[in-house]
């Protein structure tokens, strides 16, 4: 039995979550541990596990090579007790899911983040949050808990886990999964940390945003190599937004100003409702990495949603950025359908196309381009030692565009838009978190290496940590490892090499 004493924390004996190595125990998947009442989203492949586990000597098929030694953590909402009302996946607990590659060896673990949220539901021993579905942050009558389950990245040794509406980040030991502590880096105005900071793997600052439905609705700021706040500054939109991802290159940062906003009657009632208008073009902004606000530059596009940026570079005087473009929905008449393009985009159903931006900061001149438009492909990855710098290869999800029902991967040549070769066990049945690029040891190219990711099939009823040689993804996985319980259906992911991570503790 393993105890869930994590610093100071220890749960209570009526709390007590069943733990402990199941490898001797029938395989575990519950369908629905808190019923079907509260919405779709907590049954079958978004099931929550109810235990923290650390497990070794796991069953693989094929081998784990030598040359893989770091870390994969993946990233999502696996709420601990029964929600209040309608359940989205922003509302659940965050959970990390880990692979601990060591010479040839891999240790499985799993753990929730210990945010401030979780420790008042420990403490009550019951969910005491509202969701974003039925709440707004600071309503007291329905409190709204920043639940750290959207994204995860390495930065000065840690582990830093984020939230989708903006809050704390949580720093988190990349080998234990134990929270280590928050912070709120925001100065008025601002309200913390967005969910894609970026960092820069060769200077190690990292850069985030922040958006709030109040003037001026955004703030950016720098994080340097230790941790410290060192840049914090206002970013004037005209109004609410919902931005969610950012880019950088290695003298600027790209903000996003999209079409696509919280309803303000809604707003004013205490409820979120999201809006789509195709009569605004989309902005980004560009402005230097330690820029004043009055020194970003806004170039427009077509209207979109962006939900992921793949990286961004400089040529000359031009930033490009190559992202996944959400396309709006169309009518019979071809024409944008605003209602349906803002339902989607408030279930997470995705139809995105391979995409890329160019912006002139000297001359203003800026353009964009479908990169491929035969795959509806999202939550992408590539080599981050190039973040800020051209990278040719990027490894994302086939996606089913109704649920967040990722089929298959799918390596992409960025410079081409031509697709190098793709994997399914079965598209009808096989569920794929995010692959992560992991860079073999002594990497002699940018494709040396390999791409991690959890593959739940639910027509064996098997889980599996599956890894690929990413020059040659179409082959299938070098190695499958065996799980005896079921990962539900979660968001991001990040790779932490052994120089990443912060040892001396």
């Amino acid at each position: 039995m393993i105890s869930l004493k994590n610093q100071s924390e220890t749960i209570s004996s009526n709390q007590l979550i069943m733990l402990g190595n199941t490898m001797n125990s029938p395989f575990n998947h519950d369908k629905a541990p808190f019923g079907n009442s509260h919405g779709p989203m907590l049954t079958g492949v978004f099931a929550p596990v109810l235990s923290e586990e650390c497990l070794t000597d796991l069953p693989v098929e094929g081998k784990i090579p030598n040359d893989l030694n770091g870390v994969y953590l993946r990233n999502g909402p696996n709420p601990r007790f029964k929600p209040k009302g309608s359940y989205h996946p922003f509302d659940g607990d965050g959970m990390i899911h880990s692979a601990h590659f060591e010479n040839g060896k891999l240790t499985y673990r799993n753990k929730w983040i210990r945010t401030d949220g979780w420790l008042e539901n420990d403490r009550q021993g019951q969910e005491s949050h509202w969701g974003i579905m039925n709440s707004l942050k600071g309503r007291k009558d329905r409190p709204m808990a920043d639940a750290a389950n959207t994204d995860v990245i390495g930065h000065a040794g840690n582990a830093v886990a984020t939230w989708y509406l903006a809050g704390k980040s949580y720093f988190l030991d990349p080998v234990t999964l134990d929270t280590i502590g928050s912070k709120d880096y925001s100065r008025s105005p601002g309200q913390g940390m967005s969910a894609h900071p970026k960092v820069d793997e060769v200077t190690g600052d990292m850069m985030f945003f922040d958006y709030f439905d109040y003037a001026p609705f955004m703030a950016y700021g720098v994080i340097d190599k230790e941790g410290k706040l060192i840049h914090h500054v206002p970013i004037v939109l005209p109004g609410n937004r919902l931005p969610h991802d950012m880019g950088i290159t290695q003298n600027y940062s790209i903000l996003h100003d999209l079409p696509v906003y919280h309803d303000e009657d809604a707003l004013a009632a205490g409820r979120h409702k999201i809006r789509f208008n195709s009569s605004m073009n989309s902005r980004f902004g560009v402005i230097p990495r330690y820029g004043k606000s009055e020194e970003i530059k806004w170039f427009e596009f077509t209207p979109c949603f962006l939900y992921h940026v793949i990286n961004c570079w400089e040529e000359g005087d031009e930033v490009v950025m190559t992202a996944c473009r959400f396309m709006p929905t169309k009518d019979t008449n071809g024409e944008i359908d605003e209602i349906k393009t803002a339902k989607m985009i408030a279930n997470l159903g995705m139809e995105a196309r391979l995409w890329r931006y160019r912006m002139n900061v000297k001359s203003g001149e800026c353009r964009e381009e479908c990169l491929n438009a035969d795959y509806n492909c999202e939550f992408p990855s590539y080599d981050t030692q190039l973040t800020g710098m051209h990278s040719q290869y990027a490894y994302l999800v086939d996606h089913n565009p109704k649920t967040l029902h990722w089929t298959g991967l799918r390596k992409f040549d960025t410079d081409t838009g031509e697709s190098l070769g793709s994997w399914s066990d079965g598209p009808a049945h096989c569920w794929y978190s995010e692959p992560w690029f992991a860079p073999a040891d002594n990497q002699a190219s940018e494709d040396h290496g390999y791409v991690i990711c959890f593959m739940w099939n639910d027509k064996l009823q098997i889980q599996e940590l599956q890894i690929f040689d990413a020059q040659n993804i179409s082959r299938g996985p070098v190695a499958r490892v065996s799980l005896p319980h079921a990962i539900p259906v979660g968001f991001h992911a990040c790779w932490m090499k052994p120089t990443q991570i912060n040892i001396a503790k």
